[in-house]
């Protein structure tokens, strides 16, 4: 779980990255799990936009992520997620 201040720097951190990946109309799909397990596990911060047809708002696309990847919640403004999970092989 995070601070307010750990957030506060990923979500600093996350405001120059670009969007790695987009969840779509077919909304979350096994593959895309899969998909933001390892760009977690590669990357520990990671932000997807949500496109308007999904039928899935942000927010309960971010929480189904997070759920199913272990990851923490940085932040969902508009269509854009943050999500972030710590990988103690990257600070080695």
């Amino acid at each position: 779980m995070l601070t307010s201040k750990e957030r506060a720097a990923k979500r600093a951190a996350a405001n120059r990255m670009p969007v790695i990946m987009q969840v779509g109309k077919n909304g979350i799909e096994e593959n895309s799990v899969i998909q933001v397990d390892d760009a977690l596990t590669a990357r520990e911060l990671i932000k997807l936009r949500v496109l308007d047809t999904s039928e899935d708002s942000p927010r309960e696309v971010a929480n189904e992520l997070a759920a199913r990847t272990g990851a923490d919640v940085v932040q969902v403004v508009g269509g854009v997620i943050v999500l972030w999970r710590e990988n103690p092989e990257l600070h080695k």
